[in-house]
């Protein structure tokens, strides 16, 4: 099985390091900064081999050169990306193949946090590691993409198997909680999850990996398709990418 390691990049950023035991390779998703992923590398015993990029937002490409030139890792990232993302040795489209030693992924296309996003599945040890696109009952900002691009690569993201562990690029669940609790209140999977990562964030805990099939019981944007969410907004009846059109204007209001 994957070995992961997660930790905290500045304030909210999720590092995130995946080891194949049988190989040793050992991969960060993304890297937004290179001194903590350096330092939970040197607890973890570990040496990196790849970066995995999702997209190119400072947040997650900062460190990637200095990680680079200490440790030699190859470096992954989306190809509608280039010229984006500096350092890059391999630059993969939607359905190609990336291997960390032994474990395989499929690269997704996900844009509309950013146009060139893209998430990595790894099908065999049931992980996804999708950036700013999916987060624990949220949604990334449509910096660059239109509300149907997002609703369509949420959409991929919601058809992965349910058992799917999902690592995103940021702890934002406890405000995604409180928002979601506005648009489904009578959800009670929702109001048990949002009670749960209360209680995790007061202990100053994690609160992912979520799982696909935990997304798709209690995160709004993924069940734009529901009726009662849909009335929520104002929007009984409408097409779904309408809807979550609707939610995430909403969010980005506060």
């Amino acid at each position: 099985m994957a070995e992961i390691r997660l930790f905290l990049i500045g304030s909210d950023n999720f590092g995130v390091l995946l080891r194949d035991p049988e190989t040793g390779a050992v991969a960060t998703i993304d890297a937004g900064e290179a001194a903590p992923i350096a330092a939970a590398l040197d607890a973890a015993g570990w040496t990196l081999t790849d970066i995995l990029v999702t997209h190119h937002h400072g947040d997650h490409v900062a460190g990637i050169e200095a990680l680079k030139s200490r440790y030699g890792a190859t470096v992954t990232a989306p190809a509608a990306d280039r010229g984006r993302i500096p350092a890059v040795d391999r630059w993969v489209e939607e359905d190609d193949e990336v291997r960390v030693g032994a474990l395989a992924a499929r690269v997704i296309a996900t844009p509309g946090h950013t146009s060139g996003h893209i998430a990595y599945h790894f099908p065999d040890a049931k992980l996804l590691f999708c950036g700013d696109t999916l987060f624990a009952m949220g949604c990334g900002r449509l910096f660059e993409g239109s509300p149907a691009e997002m609703w369509a690569s949420l959409s991929k993201l919601a058809a992965l198997p349910a058992d799917t562990q999902v690592y995103c690029g940021h702890e934002y669940t406890l405000s995604n909680a409180r928002f979601a609790l506005r648009y489904d209140a009578d959800n009670p999977k929702l109001a048990a999850r949002a009670a749960e990562v209360e209680r995790l964030r007061a202990d100053g805990r994690f609160t992912i990996p979520t799982t696909i099939g935990l997304e798709r019981e209690t995160n709004p944007f993924l069940r734009a398709t529901d009726a009662g969410v849909a009335a929520a907004v104002g929007l009984p009846g409408a097409a779904a990418a309408d809807v979550f059109a609707a939610l995430r204007e909403a969010k980005n209001r506060g």
